[in-house]
Order: structure tokens, then sequence, then C-alpha cells
């Protein structure tokens, strides 16, 4: 079984990842506002939405907001969320590597480096395709990735924390152009082990990727507030369009 079957949608993975919140995926949305200006009305597919705090946060603006997710239970949860929030979204699993729809949005978000997950490159490669594909002509796509070189010379090889009761203990690697993860929770004597993998592609990386896919880069950022892209940015965000004919 692949490392991410099961991981994203287990309770798990909400506690570890439990510091990203609402109010980051706002900080995102704003600047997705600020800076690619999408229609009032603009459907926005999100891929890889998880729990639906993105798309949350676009249909609170008004978008009409469709999220896909590999997770059953993420999407569960995201269902559940949206109505508790009085939010008319649209949830639905689906795998990354096939297209949601031909032509269907407005723009395409792919957040929190929920890319790079598969041994083969091809894989990746047909995950943004899908993404293309689910694009109108002339529609943006946004991908908020790690930022490879930041990630090779600030990496943390281990680090250890308490999250309600539970210890969480992370060892981190580079090995074979990905970033890998182990993550041990222990609590009251019982240890739960997962993994994660991700490709750490570059900016460069992706130029070819988009080109492959007949996506035209339009600009990088380096963080969150639109900040200029350099090496030693937090974050790759990336925006690229579909050519209108």
């Amino acid at each position: 079984m692949a490392w991410y079957d099961g991981w994203f949608g287990s309770d798990a993975y909400t506690l570890v990842y439990d510091h990203r919140d609402e109010d980051e995926a706002e900080r995102l949305v704003d600047f997705v506002d600020r800076e690619l200006a999408p229609a009032p009305d603009a459907h926005i597919l999100d891929v890889g939405c998880g729990r639906g705090r993105h798309a949350r946060a676009f249909a609170r603006r008004g978008y009409d907001v469709t999220g896909i997710d590999l997770s059953e239970q993420s999407i569960a949860d995201a269902r559940e969320r949206a109505a508790a929030d009085g939010l008319d979204v649209t949830f639905a699993p689906g795998d990354m590597r096939d297209a949601y729809c031909e032509g269907c949005a407005d723009g395409v978000v792919n957040l929190f480096t929920t890319f790079g997950y598969f041994d083969d490159d091809a894989e990746n490669q047909r995950a943004l395709q899908a993404m293309a594909t689910a694009l109108r002509p002339g529609g943006w796509l946004l991908q908020d990735f790690l930022n490879a070189p930041q990630v090779r010379t600030t990496l943390t090889p281990e680090s250890t924390h308490t999250e309600k009761g539970v210890t969480i203990h992370q060892e981190r690697w580079i090995a074979d152009g990905r970033i890998n993860k182990k993550i041990t929770l222990t609590q009251n004597g019982t240890t739960e082990t997962f993994h994660e993998s991700v490709r750490l592609f570059t900016l460069d990386d992706f130029r070819t990727l988009y080109a492959a896919v007949g996506l035209d880069l339009v600009a990088t950022y380096g963080d969150y507030d639109g900040a200029p892209y350099a090496e030693t940015s937090p974050r790759l965000l990336l925006h690229a369009r579909r050519p209108s004919s």
C-alpha cells in the first residue's frame, strides 16, 4: 500500500498538522484574490483538497468551489464542515491523476505540497496533466509547493513535541531526490508509525512539467504575501495558465 493511502484521512494526520489552520487558509486565499484576481463567479477546483479548509475559504468569498481528494474520510469530513458553516461546496472523492472534467474550471488550486507523491515521475506528470485538462482555455493554475533548495539547506533531521498528550517524533532525510519522513506517535505505551515521501521538484522541474502538459508559467512567488521567489524562500508558489487557443 502506498504511503498516502489512509494517511491523510487519519486522526494522526490531523494531530501532526494541527498548526495548519483556518487562518493560514484565509491568508492563501487572500493571496489568490490579490495576485490572480479570479472573476467573482469563477469555478475553482481544489485538487487534493483534504478536509476542505481552502475550499471553504474560497466558498466564503462567493466562488463556485469543487474539492476532490483521494481520501474518502477527508471528503466526508469536508462535507460535514462545509455544511456546519452553511457553505455550498461540492466535494467528491477522486484521484488527482484522473481529470475531474474537461474545461470546466476557471481556476485550479493544488495547495500545501499536495503533489510529487508518486515514485514514477510519469504519474506526477499525469496528475498535472489532469489539472490542465480541467481548465477552460485561458484558465489559471496555482500550485503551492515546498521550496526544494530551501528544504535541502534547512532540513531538521529529527524533532519531538507533544500534542494533546501524544508524543510526536519525526525523522527527516533526503534520498533519491525525495524528502522523506518517518512519523512516530506514542501515547499510553502505544506506538503508531507513518511515512511521507515527496519528490523534490525544483522550479526548473516545474518549467519542464508545465511545458509538457501545455501550461504557460506566468509568475512565481516565495510566500503567501506575494514576495518574489528565491532559493531561500519558505515556499514555491507557481501561477500558470492554459493558453486561450
